[in-house]
């Protein structure tokens, strides 16, 4: 049996790639832009079934904030919904309902590795004969394909889903298409508020030709490498939504093993469970 890992000196590790330091906090786009770019996949704000690095506590600066109950009046949760609409929209990032529905940026490094694991596999409209896209969803890239970008209104309208008891209809269509990376935000609009989408297809050709080039293997493993350099610690489940299944991340988890730059099946004194740890 592997000797057990300290949590506390894990936790440490985390204070550091987390920008949980106060020297480290997101105060603005730059800082904000580098923390993405480092942890290469994040989420928006904290989510305790989601291991990611995150842009909320980032700004925060210190380890497990409290969300606040006024969150309308706090000024670190103003900052990071406002790095969320300003950094996709100047392309910085990307930026969806990716990962278990939940706002997720992506490093543009690693958005082709991403585009292969996650993105689509065939034409919208054979999704939806083989029942894999919604009607609603399959409606909403018809009128994208036939005009794009449309803001919300414009979207709700060309598809008949503008009345106020189909907004549920609507809204989890969208995410189902951001979460298949079918659709992106492409802008904000402030009078009146609202996001433009467009299609991932169109608005990010090169990249989509970068992760054609990328084998499955070959991208779980280049986001298993930046994901868990980021976290530190993680669990066999965590590594199998990132990779995208079980059997990317055994594959991927072995290689990284190989080379030294994880250590797998280890126990944390204080947590539960086996974990894999990247190597300091």
């Amino acid at each position: 049996m592997r000797a057990p890992f300290d949590a506390e000196t894990i936790e440490q590790r985390r204070d550091r790639t987390l920008h949980r330091l106060p020297a480290l906090r997101v105060g603005g786009r730059r800082r904000a832009l580098q923390f993405l770019e480092q942890a290469g996949l994040a989420s928006l704000f904290a989510y305790r079934h989601l291991n990611l690095p995150c842009l909320w506590v980032a700004v925060c600066g210190r380890r497990e904030p409290v969300f606040p109950q006024h969150s309308h009046r706090d000024p670190e949760v103003a900052l990071a919904w406002n790095l969320k609409d300003e950094l996709p929209a100047a392309g910085g990032v990307f930026y969806a309902k990716l990962l278990r529905d939940k706002p997720t940026f992506v490093a543009w490094a690693l958005f082709p590795a991403v585009y292969r694991l996650f993105g689509p596999r065939a034409d919208h409209r054979a999704l939806y004969r083989a029942g894999e896209l919604s009607p609603a969803a399959t409606a909403i890239l018809d009128a994208l394909h036939r005009r794009a970008p449309q803001d919300t209104l414009a979207l709700k309208l060309s598809t008949n889903l503008a009345r106020p008891s189909q907004r549920r209809v609507f809204d989890a269509a969208m995410s189902e298409l951001q979460r298949g990376l079918h659709v992106c935000m492409r802008e904000v609009r402030y009078d009146p508020f609202t996001y433009v989408w467009d299609l991932v297809a169109s608005r990010h050709a090169a990249r989509l030709r970068a992760a054609a080039r990328l084998s499955e293997d070959a991208a779980a493993l280049a986001l298993l490498r930046r994901y868990l350099a980021a976290v530190v610690a993680a669990t066999p489940n965590d590594v199998a939504l990132i990779a995208g299944g079980r059997p990317r991340a055994e594959r991927a988890l072995a290689t990284l093993e190989a080379e030294g730059a994880i250590t797998r099946g280890v126990a944390v004194a204080g947590w539960g469970g086996r974990w894999i740890v990247a190597t300091e």
